[in-house]
C-alpha cells in the first residue's frame, strides 16, 4: 500500500488528515449561482474538495426503466431535470481554485471524463457504475487518482473495479464504503467493511455517507477512513431527490471541526504518562504517602503512620514497604507529604 496519493498535491491516505468533500451533487437546481452558493459555504466549513456529477439522461436511463418507490416522477425524467450544465465545468473549477477548494466531479459517461479531465485532477466514480467497467477503465486510463464508491457491491465486484483499474495502469485507487439509499439507516452502514477492503486491496479507503447527521462520518474517520464524501445543501426544504438528505451548512462545518478533533484526539498511540496539559493535576490530584499522624525525629516508622492521599507531591505508594523500618530525621507533622530526604 502507499502511504498516500496526492489529490491536487493534497496527500490521501492513513497517515495524513481525512480529506473531506461536500457533495452538492444535483443541489444546485440548475442554477449556477446557487452552485457558486454552495461552494462558498463548502469553503467556509473548512471541506477539502467540493463535487459535482456530470451525467444526461439519455445516457443513464432507458425510458423503459420502471419507476422507483422513493420517487413520484420516472427516473429518466427526474434525472434530465436536474443534470449539471456542462458549459459550467470551467467556470466552476475555476471558481473553486480562487477560493483555495479543490472541484471535481462524477462522471457517468465518456464524454464527461473527457470534459472532467479538462478542469480537475482526480475522478469519483459511484456505487452504481462500479460494474460499468468500461467506463470504468476509461476513466482510470487518464491516469489520475480514482475515488470509487462501493455502494451494492460485494467483493468480487469491487476486485473488478480494482483489477479494470491497474490494467488501465492506475493504481492511484481509494475505496469508499457506501450504503446506496437516500437517507441510509446507521444499521447497513458496515463501517468494518472499510478495513477488508483495506486489507484485501492494500487502498485506502473511506466513505460515502447518506446518513441522517454526522455522526456515522466521524466515527468513519476514527476507524481509519481517508476519505469522507458527505451531501450537503444550503437548505433542506427545497426541491430536489437529493436535498432531503443532505447536511446543511452548518451540520458540515460541524463535521469537519468533529473530524478534525477526532483526529487530534487519536495520537500517536504511545502513554508516557502526563501530557503538559496534566501536570498540575498529575501533582495535585494523584496520591502519595502522607503521616497519619505527628511523626516525632528519631521515631521508627510504623505502617499506622502512613496513608495514601493526594497531592501526589510524596512517596510513591508502591515504596511504602521501603519507608516502613526507617527513622525520621525531623519532626513530621500529620497530613504532611513523606518525601526521601525527611528519613535517615
Amino acid at each position: 500500500m502507499t502511504d498516500s496519493i496526492l489529490m491536487a498535491g493534497r496527500p490521501v491516505g492513513e497517515k495524513h488528515p481525512c480529506f473531506i468533500i461536500a457533495e452538492v451533487g444535483a443541489n444546485h437546481n440548475r442554477s449556477y449561482d446557487l452552485a457558486l452558493r454552495h461552494i462558498d459555504a463548502a469553503v467556509e466549513a473548512g471541506a477539502d474538495a467540493v463535487k459535482f456529477q456530470i451525467y444526461s439522461a439519455d445516457t443513464l436511463f432507458s425510458k423503459k426503466t420502471p419507476v422507483h418507490s422513493s420517487y413520484n416522477k420516472d427516473l429518466h425524467t427526474l434525472i434530465s431535470e436536474i443534470e449539471t450544465p456542462r458549459d459550467w465545468l470551467p467556470g466552476l473549477a475555476s471558481y473553486c481554485k480562487e477560493k483555495g477548494i479543490l472541484f471535481f466531479a462524477t462522471p457517468f459517461d465518456h464524454k464527461a471524463v473527457n470534459e472532467l479531465d479538462e478542469v480537475s485532477d482526480f475522478f469519483k466514480i459511484a456505487s452504481f457504475e462500479i460494474v460499468d467497467l468500461d467506463l470504468l477503465g476509461y476513466c482510470a486510463s487518464k491516469g489520475k487518482p480514482m475515488i470509487i464508491s462501493t455502494g451494492l457491491a460485494n467483493m468480487e465486484e469491487i476486485q473488478d473495479a480494482y483489477i479494470t483499474c491497474r490494467n488501465a495502469g492506475n493504481e492511484q485507487v481509494i475505496f469508499l464504503q457506501c450504503a446506496s439509499v437516500y437517507p441510509a439507516p446507521a444499521h447497513i452502514m458496515n463501517l468494518r467493511s472499510m478495513e477488508t477492503i483495506r486489507r484485501a486491496f492494500g487502498t485506502a479507503v473511506g466513505l460515502s455517507d447518506h446518513t441522517p447527521g454526522v455522526h456515522v462520518s466521524v466515527a468513519a474517520v476514527a476507524m481509519g477512513a481517508s476519505v469522507v464524501e458527505k451531501h450537503f445543501t444550503l437548505d433542506r426544504s427545497m426541491e430536489g431527490p437529493d436535498h432531503p438528505f443532505a447536511i446543511e451548512p452548518g451540520e458540515l462545518k460541524e463535521l469537519v471541526r468533529q473530524i478534525r478533533d477526532v483526529e487530534s484526539a487519536m495520537g500517536d498511540g504511545r502513554k508516557l504518562g502526563p501530557s503538559e496539559e496534566e501536570m498540575e493535576f498529575y501533582e495535585k490530584g494523584r496520591r502519595s504517602l502522607h503521616a497519619s499522624c505527628d511523626i516525632p525525629a528519631g521515631t521508627v516508622i510504623t505502617e499506622d503512620m502512613l496513608t495514601c492521599k493526594r497531592p501526589g507531591y510524596g512517596i510513591f505508594s508502591k515504596h511504602k514497604k521501603n519507608v516502613i523500618g526507617r527513622t525520621a530525621k525531623n519532626d513530621i507533622e500529620k497530613d504532611e507529604w513523606l518525601l526521601w530526604g525527611m528519613f535517615i
